[in-house]
Formats: structure tokens, sequence, C-alpha cells
């Protein structure tokens, strides 16, 4: 089990602190953007946090595995979302959890149940912590007696390893490199890598649906589950274990995406991939967003599956330290366990000309590109940009991002239409010009997902309003024009208006449905996926 704690307030673990320098490139980038004098407000200390008293007493039977310890109920209060940052700037810790309880097997599980259903007590599933959509705040209503946070990260084994069909049994409390260090003395490797994988556990990863680094193929974690094994309040649902299946309804796609509101994911057989060897990737540079984003396109219909083909626009382009914002810039890469991949490249990168693409010739053929240049300058802002949403809120910057997804044929108008809707909702929320960019994240033959990024000046006290009023609006035009409400961050409770937009109504009541009979008190995750009772 990882000894290191997650922080209070910030991305990561204790200790782990950006660095000056890149403390001051922060400042100076927002400086350029919106103007300098900022007002600086730090987060408050930990002793510094009012807490109100638990509403419910530790119950004896539950002794051995839980806690109302101070700390480890603000912990569990929130995810890392910007409102979630907001209002821990402030001190708001309302919605704590009374009690806190690491289940060690599916007993204590079962016994946080009971007592549950017993005491009219509301329970979250809790994994690594870092929903951004407020999927494990404890926000219940007035309905429940108090509150559980059931954190899952001490079944934390990687069980049992099939090498012949590449599979292994795994606990879903494990966090991704937990589970990699464990994959890796078999050669395997689960090679789902999303952006909060420091934390991410995989019965999180599968509850909610996550999308992984890898851009095509494999991209949803959807693709990847063989089968799985959940605890519900009324007794365990498991699947068979099966490389596929036509009989009815798949069980699994049931509870993957479930985000905790019909039982928790205790172990699950997951697909393996051996380790790869070959590997090649570089950066592409753009005139035209609109002909990279063609090139994406058809790079994407023509079944050669790269590793990473990410479409930045030039504002994003920028804001990750390529170019002088007025290129776009297509990351390319290919990697592969079995054979080189210099075929693959090569007729993606002859696509890629074909559309006005440019591109360094030498790093891109001797296949040096995927640790050089702009394709390693955009890998490290990705993987550095959660640590800096703590420095951006202690200057009032509201910052934030979305994800979507919309077939070809419309995404030039799409992209166009979120773009200015969100411009034109960070001026009306701020009074302030915002900064709007646009990614996609992953690529499927039939559509892209763009990822939007706003940021904008706000207004210390009330960073939390002005941000719901942004979001809002962008995602009013997201369900206008046609994309889904969310392509992997999931729907937790923030995105409960516009998902229930976006689903058939008659779908929604078989969901509540399948709610009522799984969790006929309805004690998990109130108000996600379908409405807290009352």
């Amino acid at each position: 089990m990882n000894d290191r704690r997650p922080k209070l307030i910030g991305w990561g673990y204790e200790g782990d602190e950006i660095s000056e320098s890149e403390r001051q490139m922060v400042m100076s980038r927002v400086g350029e953007r919106f103007g300098g004098d900022f007002e600086i407000r730090r987060a408050p200390r930990e002793d510094a946090i009012p807490l109100h008293a638990p509403h419910i007493s530790l119950p004896a039977d539950l002794a051995a595995f839980a806690s109302s310890e101070l700390r480890e109920r603000l912990l569990h209060t929130y995810g890392k979302s910007f409102p979630d940052y907001a209002r821990q700037f402030q001190g708001d810790f309302r919605n704590a959890p009374d009690i806190v309880a690491y289940a060690r097997s599916e007993d204590d599980i079962a016994a946080v149940y009971d007592y549950a259903a017993r005491s009219n007590v509301a329970v979250i599933p809790f994994g690594g912590g870092t929903s951004v959509c407020g999927g494990v705040e404890p926000a219940v209503g007035s309905g429940f007696n108090g509150t559980i946070s059931l954190d899952l990260t001490r079944l934390d084994k990687v069980l049992e390893v099939d090498r012949t069909t590449r599979a292994a049994r795994i606990q879903g409390g494990i966090r991704v490199p937990a589970m990699e260090a464990q994959l890796k003395p078999h050669g395997l490797t689960l090679r789902h890598f999303p952006q909060s994988m420091d934390l991410a556990t995989l019965g999180g990863m599968i509850a909610t649906r996550s999308g992984g680094h890898f851009a095509t193929l494999y991209t949803h974690i959807d693709d990847l589950v063989e089968s799985l094994r959940t605890v519900t309040p009324c007794g365990v649902l498991e699947s068979r274990r099966l490389p596929g299946s036509g009989a009815g309804p798949s069980p699994d796609r049931l509870l993957i995406g479930s985000e905790g509101a019909l039982g928790v994911i205790t172990e699950a057989w997951m697909r393996l991939q051996a380790r790869p060897t070959f590997r090649a990737g570089t950066a592409v540079l753009f005139d035209d967003v609109f002909a990279a984003a063609e090139a994406v396109r058809i790079i994407s219909q023509a079944g050669l599956y790269p590793a990473n083909v990410r479409l930045l626009d030039p504002r994003e382009a920028l804001n990750s330290g390529l170019g002088d914002g007025r290129q776009s810039v297509v990351v390319l890469a290919f990697e592969n366990a079995d054979h080189p991949v210099d075929a693959s490249m090569g007729r993606a990168l002859a696509i890629t000309r074909e559309f006005g693409g440019r591109f360094d010739e030498q790093s891109a053929s001797s296949g040096s590109g995927h640790r050089s240049g702009a394709a390693e300058a955009w890998r490290n802002a990705f993987i550095r940009m959660p640590h800096y949403k703590k420095t951006l809120i202690e200057m009032g910057i509201i910052t934030d991002t979305f994800e979507t997804a919309i077939t070809w044929e419309r995404f030039p108008a799409f992209y166009e239409a979120i773009l200015a809707a969100t411009e034109a909702a960070c001026l009306a929320a701020t009074a302030h010009k915002g900064s709007v960019s646009c990614r996609f994240t992953h690529c499927y033959p039939d559509g892209p997902a763009p990822y939007f990024s706003f940021q904008a000046r706000g207004r210390h006290g009330a960073l939390g309003e002005q941000w719901r009023e942004i979001k809002s609006r962008a995602l009013d035009a997201v369900i206008e024009h046609g994309g889904t409400v969310t392509h992997h961050h999931a729907v937790g409770r923030d995105h409960m208006p516009w998902y229930r937009r976006q689903r058939a109504e008659l779908f929604g009541a078989a969901l509540q449905a399948v709610k009522d009979r799984l969790d006929p008190q309805g004690i998990l995750n109130p108000g996600v996926l379908v409405p807290a009772r009352g």
C-alpha cells in the first residue's frame, strides 16, 4: 500500500510541490495574458479550517477500519475540480463526510452497507479522489442522517496474472502506478494512462469510463475490461470472463460508468498488452487548424492506429509552450511491442504533408521525436498542468476544461460555436476577456474528442459563482450543437443538468429502475446519474 498521502488542497502528494521556476513561469504567462497587479490569496492552513462535528457516531462494527478524524474527513470532502478548489480556499467544508471507512475486503463493504441501510446514512465510494465533476463530494441533501466516504485504496493488489491470454485479475482500489509496478515483472501493462494516473484507481477509472492518454484504438477503459466483480447493497454481481459475448445486454456495460451509484467494483479482469519496444513520434505544424483536422481525420480513418494523434489549436499550442500562437500542432506517435512502426509513421506523415503539414524530417525518420522537440514539450506540459491550478487560483484566475465529442462533418462549425460561446461567457461572468483553446484528446474514424480549456480573470470571493456561469453557458452550447456533455470526465453532480438533457427520458427511467433494484434505499452516491430521493 502506498504510504504517501494525497495533498489536502492541490494536486499530487504531500511534499510534491511545483518549483519556484515553474511558479514564476505560470505567473509570468498569466501576467502577459491578463495584465499584472494580482491579489494573491493563499489556501487556509489545515488547523484554521472550521469543521462541524460528525452528525453520527462511529459504530463499533466499523471501528476497526473507519475513522471520524479531522484530516480524514477534510481529505474526503472534495475531488479536484475548480469549484472544489475555490471552496477549499474559502475554508468551506460544510459537506465533509461524518465517517471515512477504508475497506479492506468485501466483508467491510457489506458492513458499511448494512450500517448505512439501518441508520439512513449515505455512502460515497471514493477511489483516487480525482473527480473533476463533483463525483465524490458528500453533497446528498437533507434526507440522510449522515454520510460515509468509503475509501477503496486498501484493495490494492494484482491478484492473478494470465500471461497466455494477457490478462490479470486486479483489485479495484489499486492506484495506476502501483498496478503498473506489479505488472512490470510479467512484461505486461494495462497501457491506460489518464492525466490523473498518479492518483487514479482502477475501480475509479472503470466507474467513470475514463479515457487514457493513448488517442486511438484502445481509448476508453471499456475496451480493456474483460469481466467485473461488483458489490451492491443487494449482493454481488460478477460477470463471466470472456473475450466477447452476444448473450443479451452486457452486465459489465451496466457497471462501467456507473460512478458508484449502483455498487462498488472490487475486482476486474483486465486485458493487458506487452510493453512496447518500438516507438516513433514527432510534431507537425499547420497554418490552418481545419487543414490539420482534416489530416487527423484521414489518419484516423486509415487504420494506422497511432498511439497519439492530438491536434492543438494555435492558442492551445502557445499555452503548451509550442510556437507563437499562429500555428496549430499535431502531436503524432506510434508504438508497438512486436514490430517496427516506421511504415505507419511514414504513411501518417505523408498524409499530413498532403494537408500542408511541416515537420522535422530527421527526428521523424530517426524515431527520436517522441522524446525530443515539440512532442516532448507538449508531453511535459500535459503531465505538469494539474500541478499549476493551485497557483492560478491563488492569483484569482478561473481555469477549467471540458471535453466532448462530435462527428467529423460537424466539427468545424462546432469548434467555432463553442469557442465563441465560451469566450462570450468569460466576458459576461467576469467583465474581462478570457482565453479559450482546444485540443483533440482522442480520435475515432467517425469523429474527434475536442477538449476545451478556458481561463479568465476572476474575483476572489466569487470565483465559484463566476466559474459556474462560464461552465454552464459553455455546456449549454455543447448540447445545443450536438456534442456530448462529457467524453471521459464522467457526470458526477456538476454535469447532471446537461446529462439529463442529453439522454433519452425513457433511458433515464430505466436507469432509475436499475438503481431501485440494486440500491433500494438509495444510499449509494445519491444525486449521481439519477436524482437523490426526496
